[in-house]
């Protein structure tokens, strides 16, 4: 069974859906510059409220190391992911395990990273599908996003077989979290 990440995490009221609802990972967009980008001191509060048993992953665009890892030393996150065109010595800088985005125009370079796992998507965020056999053959886990939602999850699952779905617009209601959407994509999955 494949796992679920809901990722753009960003108010108390998001965190209280998921720790009712339990996906296995949330995400915090700690870049800033990005829609659903949140700020050190809102991260420190959210990740407080986070059920322990949730993985928190944050989300990082072309940042340095130093930046990255003062999240994972403090125990804001879990889990880094590198969201941008960082060069592939970054990856083993990091303090806690990796997950490494590619798009299909990047994923010629997978073999290039030594990360944790690849993060399959169609652009940064952009809630875009794109042709899931264009992605690479990997023995690595990996987790599959853009355009998939309530209608596709389940042949994205059987198709694709993926370590986990992550997710943020396709459960959002004019750009915030909704319950309900969750609720659903969780029922789907689980």
């Amino acid at each position: 069974m494949a796992k679920i990440k809901i990722c753009g995490l960003r108010r108390v009221e998001d965190i209280n859906y998921v720790n009712e609802l339990e996906p296995d990972y949330i995400g915090f967009i700690l870049s800033d510059g990005f829609k659903r980008s949140i700020t050190r001191e809102q991260a420190i509060l959210l990740k407080s409220k986070l059920s322990t048993g949730i993985t928190a992953v944050g989300v990082f665009v072309d940042e340095n190391e130093e930046y990255i890892n003062s999240f994972i030393d403090e125990g804001i996150i879990d889990i880094a992911q590198l969201h941008g065109n960082e060069p592939p010595e970054l990856a083993e800088k990091i303090n806690s395990k990796v997950i490494k985005y590619f798009n299909p125009l990047t994923f010629d370079k997978i073999n290039e990273y030594n990360a944790d796992y690849f993060l399959f998507d169609s652009g940064t965020g952009t809630g875009k599908g794109f042709d899931w056999n264009e992605i690479p053959k990997t023995d690595k886990p990996f987790f599959l996003a853009g355009g998939i939602n309530e209608d596709n999850i389940k042949n994205a699952i059987e198709l694709v077989n993926p370590y986990c779905i992550d997710l943020s617009s396709a459960v959002e209601t004019d750009g915030f979290k909704d319950y309900n959407k969750i609720k659903r994509i969780m029922e789907c999955v689980r």
